[in-house]
Formats: C-alpha cells, structure tokens, sequence
C-alpha cells in the first residue's frame, strides 16, 4: 500500500516534512531532548559532528558517540511534539520515501529521552537521576491510536484506569512500559519509579497561579499509585507518549529524568544547569558502551 501525499508529507528536497531529516539521517540509537539548546550542549560532549539540521523546535545532530552513530533530537515540550517526532523518526527508517510503502524489513530504533522532572517522592533529592520503569499519561495521545500492545502494559493500563476511577480524577490514563534491553544497561543505582506525564506545566501538574486549580489534591494522589512494587516517582510532559508511540511501532525507548523540583517539598534546585549537565554526561558515559 502507498501511503498517500497528505499522510506522509515529504519536502522537495526529500526529507520529512516537520524534522527535515532524511531517510539516513537516523541511526539506531537517538537521544532525545526537550530543550533545543541541550542539543548544542550535548554536541559539545560527543566525539564528532557529521550534520546538523534546524527546523521549528525540532534541532538535530548526526555525530558519533564511542563506536556509534547517534541521532541527538530536540521534540520541544509536550505529547503533540512527540507525535509528530516519533511518527517521522519511524517514517524515515521504516517507509521507502521513492515508493511510499512500507519497508518488509523493519529497523528498531533505541530511543533515549534525556529529561528533566519534578519529584513527587521527598526521599528523591534534588539533582538525582531516575529512569522511569513505568509511564501513565494524563494526555490523550495514546487513545488516538490502536496496534498491539505487551501483557505488562495492557495490565498497566487496567490499574491506572482502576485507579483514575476509585480517586475520580476524572482522566483516562494510560500506561506504558520503557524498552526492557535499554533500562537493563542503565546503572541498578539510579532510582526507577512511575513517570507521570501531563498536558500542561501549571494546573495538569497541580500547580494553581491565578486560576484555581479543579483538583488540588491531585498530587498526593498521583503519588499514592504503584505497579509490581514500583512507585510514582515524578512528573514531566513526554515520556508516556514516547513510551506510547515506540511500543506500538516496534522500538524500544527509555526516560532519564534529572530532578530538578521536589514538588511535596515546594523546593528547586539552586543550580539547573548544573542538574542537566551532571545527568546527561553520566547518561551519555552508559551510551558509549552500551552494546544492544
């Protein structure tokens, strides 16, 4: 089947329409940020530069980590984001761009989110590292699409939606599951826990400005969750819908979250960058030798 013009939009210079990336551009392992400019950052750390391409938010760089090529990728903030970077990254190894149909021969892709978080544990300091094992997302991305899903997750999905009813937070969560190989190379030490992704930064996060916030104790709710003995450790925007989209399209994915926030504790780190810097050369040292 030959996927239509208006579905996979190619430029006319061959690349993806939103990334601008061409079909080669992508090596198995991509490292993916929020921040454009944690991808200059994470340019300066890595043996060499072989291309760089800037379009929207969305900032890459094709270089060389140890013996491998990595894909080093900016999805700005949210799942909308996400839907579009990991449609096109699949796109552009998975689809032939001269005959518009799908590859026989598929490309898994190993996709590491270098994120920063807020805790919603006070025994997590400040400038920890935790992988997230698990992710439920408050947003809708994963309801828009079918294909098949793991027994862990679909059991994960069962007890978020169980619980979202028992607590009437009135959401329809849903769950995933990060890459089993990848979330094995990373160190045993670094704390794993349930991510949280919301659709917003302030009230979805429960955080109240000037509107009041509908569900105040929606934190102290969220931390009460737990799956196979692992606990709601953290909130950010886009782990759940990259764990989401890279199950069902056959790659593997995995969340690094520096902390930056102790949202129970109402406290910041004195230092962001230097939380950043510190989880992304650490995260960047397990890259190098990972052999998958």
């Amino acid at each position: 089947m030959q996927f239509p013009k208006s579905e996979l939009i190619i430029n006319p210079d061959k690349s993806i329409y939103h990334l601008n990336l061409l079909p080669g551009d992508v090596p198995p392992f991509v490292i993916t940020v929020g921040d454009p400019n944690r991808v200059d950052l994470i340019g300066q750390k890595i043996d060499a530069i072989y291309k760089t391409v800037k379009n929207r938010e969305f900032s890459a760089l094709l270089g060389r980590l140890g013996d491998k090529d990595v894909l080093i990728l900016s999805t700005g903030i949210g799942t909308d984001n996400i839907d579009i970077v990991l449609n096109e990254l699949d796109a552009l190894v998975n689809i032939d761009f001269a005959t518009r149909e799908e590859k026989t021969t598929k490309t898994k892709l190993f996709i590491i989110r270098l994120g920063t978080s807020g805790t919603l544990d006070d025994s997590i300091d400040l400038g920890s590292i935790v992988v997230s094992k698990y992710a439920i997302g408050l947003d809708n991305l994963g309801h828009f699409y079918g294909g098949e899903l793991s027994p862990q997750t679909l059991e994960l999905n069962q007890k978020i939606l169980e619980f979202s009813a028992t607590n009437g937070l009135h959401t329809s969560p849903y769950g995933c599951s990060s890459g089993q190989k990848l979330e094995a190379v990373f160190p045993a030490e670094w704390k794993r826990g349930i991510t949280i992704t919301a659709p917003g930064f302030y009230g979805p996060q429960g955080r109240q400005l000037r509107i009041p916030n509908r569900y105040p104790d929606l934190l102290d709710k969220l931390a009460g969750f737990s799956f196979h003995g692992v606990k709601t450790t953290n909130l950010e925007m886009e782990t759940a819908g990259i764990y989401t989209m890279a199950e069902r399209l056959g790659h593997e994915a995995l969340s690094v979250n520096g902390i930056l926030a102790n949202r129970k504790l109402q406290t910041f780190a004195s230092s962001p960058a230097e939380v950043v810097e510190n989880m992304v050369d650490q995260s960047l040292e397990v890259i190098r030798w990972m052999q998958l």
